[in-house]
């Protein structure tokens, strides 16, 4: 007897598993295309009331005239456009097309410019200066970039550094104490300014040489210690702030860098006095994510630090030393935040008070988050905050309706908003705060 083969079904492939929908999104961006509309698109004046910008500046290589827009229509007609765009992203949730982050930075745009005219609205004494507005973005986003890179180059290697505030103050601190004592030993509050640049990323350095001694070698819970060195170093700075600085004026003394204005470009206008006239902390900056942002992915410095931070027991077997990869990178990141700190003294040529960085620490640990761990999206998240300061500071200028305590707030409302809204989900490194016992 034969035996008859009997052939096996074919295998049905398995169906896809479809991602649950997202209305995360669509709902924020209606809520703040409807909520513009209704306040800074019906409210805005009308009756002929006009907005004046003003794009050039003086000495600028040509001139770009003022111009007028009439402010309710062009009000309306911006939000209306943003509310739009909201319905595209909602219309694209539910037949899961993908627009990607130009959507809601469009939106952003047209709301921000809503509120623009909305302010400027019939003030025929003042008007929005762009180019102005522009560099209070770059230069109030600054120590927001060093801070959120410091967290950047602790966390891709496994230590949480919620001690950016920390090294922004301590970098501002003997970033102005240098400064003064060398302005006043030669005479120059330019090389005084100089050397306390230079000074800043030491006291950075050191905080974060603090953090490593607890997080790696006693496996101290990182968020802990952070925490308490921004308190230990509130504490000192006001301590010597006190004790030193008080009876010595010449070590507090407000001195500044001065800027260095690249020829030619510094004239163009708009982009010349916000990019090109500039002091040297900021074209530092420039540089410094530029160079980050290619060790980082591209080199087997960056990698190795990768590895560490995803997964540290792997790299350790392919002979990375993980711990000592940890320590050097948490104290780099500390003398990065402490560089950015010298923002607040002698790249402002301000003195030193107590407390000066006012929480800039915690929205640059925001602006790493929003940036995803990576120096061109930390700086995109940073200007998008230093925007928001910049904001809040020419409402001022303007003078309008809204509360200047609320003006306060602006700053931070940006960044809850963007931190809660606009991140979506994302991983952070595998290995991040858990000590690494070999």
């Amino acid at each position: 007897m034969t035996a008859t083969a009997v052939e096996a079904p074919e295998a049905q492939p398995a169906a896809a598993v479809e991602k649950p929908l997202s209305w995360k999104m669509p709902l924020l961006l209606g809520s703040v295309g409807i909520l513009s509309f209704i306040f800074f698109g019906l409210m805005t004046p009308g009756g002929g009331a006009t907005t004046t910008f003003v794009l050039s500046r003086s000495g600028d290589l040509f001139t770009i005239p003022a111009f007028d827009v009439p402010s309710q229509p062009v009000a309306i007609a911006l939000t209306l456009a943003a509310t739009a765009l909201a319905a595209l992203s909602a219309w694209g949730v539910r037949n899961r097309r993908q627009f990607g982050v130009w959507l809601p930075s469009t939106v952003g745009l047209l709301v921000v410019l809503a509120v623009l005219v909305w302010a400027g609205a019939g003030k025929t004494a003042t008007s929005i200066q762009i180019t102005g507005l522009l560099i209070g973005t770059v230069v109030l986003a600054v120590p927001l970039v060093f801070g959120s890179l410091a967290g950047m180059l602790c966390e891709r290697s496994g230590i949480i550094n919620i001690a950016i505030e920390g090294q922004l103050l301590a970098g501002a601190f003997l970033a102005a104490l240098v400064g003064g004592a060398v302005a006043s030993a030669t005479g120059s509050d330019a090389v005084g300014a100089y050397a306390g640049l230079i000074a800043a990323p030491l006291a950075g350095a050191l905080v974060g040489a603090a953090l490593t001694l607890f997080a790696v070698k006693y496996w101290v819970n990182q968020i802990v210690v952070g925490v308490v060195l921004n308190v230990l170093v509130v504490g000192l700075t006001n301590f010597f702030f006190g004790t030193l600085m008080k009876n010595n004026p010449e070590l507090n003394r407000a001195i500044g860098l001065p800027d260095l204005p690249i020829p030619l470009l510094s004239k163009i206008p708009v982009l010349g006095p916000v990019l090109f006239d500039q002091n040297i902390l900021v074209y530092s900056m420039y540089v410094i994510v530029a160079v980050l942002n290619v060790m980082l992915f591209r080199s087997r410095w960056g990698l190795r630090m990768r590895a560490v931070g995803e997964h540290p027991k792997a790299a350790d077997t392919v002979g990375i030393k993980v711990n000592r990869t940890r320590v050097r990178n948490t104290i780099l990141g500390g003398a990065v935040a402490g560089f950015g700190g010298a923002f607040f003294t002698v790249a402002s040529g301000l003195a030193f008070n107590k407390e000066m960085t006012g929480g800039k620490g915690y929205i640059a640990l925001a602006a790493m988050i929003l940036g995803r761990w990576s120096p061109k999206g930390a700086l995109a998240a940073a200007l998008l905050f230093g925007f928001a300061d910049s904001l809040r500071e020419q409402f001022g200028i303007i003078g309008t309706a809204i509360p200047s305590q609320f003006l306060a707030m602006l700053p931070y409302l940006a960044t809850i908003f963007a931190v809660a809204g606009l991140v979506g989900h994302v991983r952070p490194p595998a290995a991040e705060g858990i000590p690494y016992k070999k």
